[in-house]
């Protein structure tokens, strides 16, 4: 990618953040990039061609993160979601623009007057949902559960409350409530699928 781009792209993810869809002006992404407007239509035609490109290189950006997390050594899939949860919660720490997400950021502003948007914001986050429904799936066979919800419904349930904790975040200027947000969806995966004692038992068993 050229150098230029990635610093359009990538200052556009921190300025939307920071300011939101409607407040950001291609002004404010070139300052931030350190480049000129000229340098901006070269790569782009629009600001909402900026904005679909924003939200794939965001995939590349967090996609990279999370695939490389240490969680994914857990041997149990339910150790694994909650270490997918203790990292998020740890992102947390950064500053509230920093911590958030720019697909979830934007998709509140542009959903009904830039369809193209929305669309690629909903691609955004139901990527990410899919990242979590082999866990998901490999946790409902090793537990007892045997509702009806499918390991897609409870991925995408993650990512509502994870946006949601965002807007708490935002809402209170502050992470106390957004981090109880995420330690009750722990609470509620501990719940969901733990395994049986008897089962815990046979596999000592076994390995003995």
């Amino acid at each position: 990618m050229h150098e230029s781009r990635l610093k359009i792209l990538n200052a556009t993810l921190n300025v939307v953040r920071e300011k939101g869809y409607h407040a950001t002006r291609i002004e404010d992404v070139c300052a931030a990039a350190g480049l000129t407007k000229g340098s901006f239509f070269h790569h782009f035609s629009s600001k909402e061609e900026l904005a679909i490109a924003a939200a794939t290189h965001w995939d590349v950006v967090t996609g990279t993160l999370f695939a490389s997390a240490s969680y994914h050594s857990a041997l149990e899939p339910l150790d694994r979601l909650l270490g997918y949860i203790e990292l998020r919660k740890a992102l947390l720490t950064n500053t509230i623009p920093e911590a958030t997400c720019y697909a979830g950021t934007i998709v509140q502003e542009a959903y009904v007057t830039h369809p193209a948007v929305r669309e690629a914001c909903a691609n955004s986050i139901v990527l990410h949902a899919r990242t979590l429904e082999a866990d998901i799936e490999a946790a409902i066979a090793r537990s007892d559960y045997s509702g009806e919800l499918t390991a897609e419904s409870l991925a995408l349930h993650t990512q509502a409350v994870v946006q949601g904790a965002f807007i708490l975040a935002k809402a209170l200027d502050g992470m106390p409530a957004a981090l109880d947000s995420l330690d009750h969806l722990a609470r509620y995966f501990r719940l969901l699928f733990a395994v049986p004692a008897r089962r815990v038992r046979k596999t000592i068993s076994k390995e003995r």
